[in-house]
């Protein structure tokens, strides 16, 4: 499972995992501000679509970002509700909407692989790598990239 030999050995690195269209997605836990349930979204006029809209979170204004229109997957139909992860990118607060909020995971950072060449683009376009688990990929999200095409079309717009 080394592969990488530049990491010292032992160094661990904890994941929060939540599952998006059926896929298990990785965030690292350093980047995760808190984990909540949306409520009162307030739709953002000539907002791309991958804006959800913006909420009230105990007094900050939160920019939600759906990840299923983000991944260019289906909008959920079977009526659960979703979830958001909080995290921050240069001081602005940003809820990522997801289908299922799952556990903490303690990975070692050596078994974090590259992109695998089949991946999905839209995924791997978000990725940060992957880590294989037992019958499971698990996609590491680099939450820049997650949100940089969002932030451009801001500047865009």
């Amino acid at each position: 499972m080394s592969k990488k030999t530049q990491s010292s050995e032992g160094a661990m690195v904890e994941y929060v995992t939540a599952m998006i269209g059926g896929q298990l997605f990785g965030l690292p836990i350093s980047r995760v501000q808190d984990v909540f349930m949306p409520e009162r979204v307030t739709r953002v006029p000539l907002a791309s679509r991958e804006i959800a809209g913006v909420l009230n979170l105990r007094g900050r204004i939160v920019t939600v970002v759906d990840m299923r229109s983000r991944l260019g997957l289906p909008k959920d139909e079977d009526g659960k509700t979703a979830m958001a992860v909080g995290v921050d990118l240069r001081g602005e607060s940003y809820g990522l909407l997801i289908d299922q909020i799952g556990e903490v995971l303690r990975l070692p950072e050596d078994g974090k692989e590259e992109n695998p060449v089949n991946l999905d683009p839209r995924m791997a376009k978000l990725a940060g790598g992957v880590h294989r688990l037992d019958g499971q990929l698990m996609v590491v999200l680099d939450v820049d990239r997650v949100l940089e095409l969002e932030t451009k079309t801001q500047i865009a717009a």
